[in-house]
């Protein structure tokens, strides 16, 4: 396998996940700079996966007519000029139109650069190549609060867009010069409504989802936006049975690997979104750390994301998707529900081998989602596939943020008082308890399922042949 493309693609993954979760320590500086309160800034947040959600599901048309590469290389154009558009913002309404374009190019980057791997990869060296590209989307919502806690302390807030120039021109160069060529090819007429309806379920979903837990709008706004969303879900499926070749095709669930992997990463998701938002909360409120010194400790988990992927392929071929994940799921849950334990008292040393290990674990996890998606999915559907792994990542991700908003609410109104430590410990053990529900349909899967990616059972087989 060509080690290059993963890294080069990772790159600029890395680039966009980083991002997505830098601005939240920034936030009081960039309102103050443009007279403007955090509270309204954080539509700044929401706007950005608004966006994410209404282009994702074009993704795999547009990568598949024009070419993965050129569309790669395209949308980290587009994101550096959203990222130095943001920088020179003066107003609120200007800030979120630059996240906006932001998000335009961020929604191509994540979902063409796994088409490109996939396409560029046999089936056998999958898991090795996921595992590298899993590493940005792990480790950029860790790192992303630290860097830019310091460079908006010590520099100044417009750095923590201005550095995504530099990343993304030595991400393009790299790209021209190592990518392999994907050709476009003709993949049908492109499905405009089922363009619109998609866009607008999933940016419904998303925008109210997002409502719900960052209160820039009225609750009820939020309520409204997310049953908006599933009606113009109940349409697009209407939609799908009236035409040759929708945008995101249903048909693609009746795969079981496919329908598995989807259905339980969405599920174990949930805590992938919700630590980013409870952990340094919890640091601040609970230990009374400031945030840069919250972002060196939740840093940790990325170390243990990186560790784990020098041995991800020999895992997987060893005892397979069905019981790796299992097992990874069940530990994920039940490490979600060890931060319960956190507080002053507890000893950090315990603290960081807990988050050491939760990475170690979700990167593994991750990984393997990724990689059994695509498992029994042929060539010709890759693009839709990867189009639609990528809108429930968004959703899914933006849901843990939702639920953790609503668990720590739950808990503030039945003690009552102000807000505490026992409300973070409260709202990790339930999403503990919802990630572990993720086994279920995992389960359902034979023992040696999606074995031609991860080579499981191939041993056994040789010798059987011999």
């Amino acid at each position: 396998m060509n080690r290059v493309t993963p890294l080069i693609l990772a790159v600029a993954l890395f680039m966009e996940q980083m991002d997505s979760t830098v601005i939240a320590t920034s936030l009081p500086a960039i309102a103050a700079d443009l007279d403007t309160s955090p509270i309204a800034l954080k539509l700044a947040l929401t706007t950005y996966l608004v966006a994410l959600a209404i282009f994702i599901p074009a993704s795999g048309w547009v990568a598949d007519r024009f070419g993965a590469k050129r569309v790669f290389i395209i949308a980290i154009f587009v994101f550096m000029a959203g990222s130095l558009t943001c920088a020179v913002a003066g107003s609120l309404s200007e800030f979120v139109g630059a996240r906006f374009l932001q998000g335009m190019g961020g929604s191509m980057m994540t979902p063409v650069a796994r088409l490109v791997l996939v396409r560029a990869t046999e089936r056998s060296r999958l898991v090795e190549a996921l595992a590298w590209l899993t590493v940005p989307a792990l480790v950029g919502p860790m790192v992303g609060p630290p860097i830019g806690g310091f460079l908006t302390t010590y520099v100044s807030w417009h750095w923590i867009f201005l550095i995504n120039i530099p990343i993304g021109l030595i991400g393009v160069a790299f790209s021209l010069a190592y990518l392999p060529v994907i050709p476009g090819q003709e993949n049908g007429r492109f499905d405009a409504t089922g363009f619109i309806l998609s866009g607008l379920a999933a940016s419904g979903v998303v925008f109210g989802l997002s409502v719900v837990s960052l209160p820039a709008l009225p609750l009820l706004y939020g309520v409204i936006s997310v049953a908006a969303g599933i009606g113009c879900i109940v349409l697009y499926w209407l939609h799908t049975k009236r035409v040759a070749q929708p945008l995101l095709d249903p048909k693609l669930f009746r795969i079981t690997t496919f329908r598995a992997s989807i259905v339980s990463a969405t599920i174990a998701r949930l805590g992938i979104g919700a630590t980013p938002f409870l952990l340094p909360l919890m640091l601040q409120i609970g230990f009374g750390l400031s945030a840069f010194e919250s972002g060196m400790v939740t840093f940790v988990g990325a170390i243990g994301a990186l560790v784990v992927k020098f041995a991800t392929m020999r895992i997987y071929a060893r005892f397979g998707f069905k019981r790796v994940l299992v097992a990874m799921i069940g530990l994920s849950a039940l490490f979600l529900m060890a931060m319960t334990a956190f507080s002053p008292a507890l000893p950090f040393a315990v603290i960081y081998s807990i988050l050491l290990l939760n990475g170690f674990v979700r990167s593994l996890m991750f990984t393997g989602f990724n990689a059994l998606v695509f498992a029994d999915v042929e060539q010709s559907e890759a693009g839709p596939a990867t189009a639609i792994a990528a809108v429930f990542q968004q959703i899914s991700m933006a849901l843990g943020v939702a639920v953790a908003g609503v668990l720590v609410e739950a808990s503030l109104w039945w003690r009552g008082g102000g807000l505490d430590l026992a409300d973070f410990q409260f709202a990790f053990f339930c999403v503990g308890i919802i990630t572990a529900l993720g086994i279920l349909p995992i389960l359902r899967l034979h023992t040696f399922a999606g074995s031609e990616v991860s080579g499981h059972g191939k041993a056994r087989d040789g010798a059987a042949a011999s």
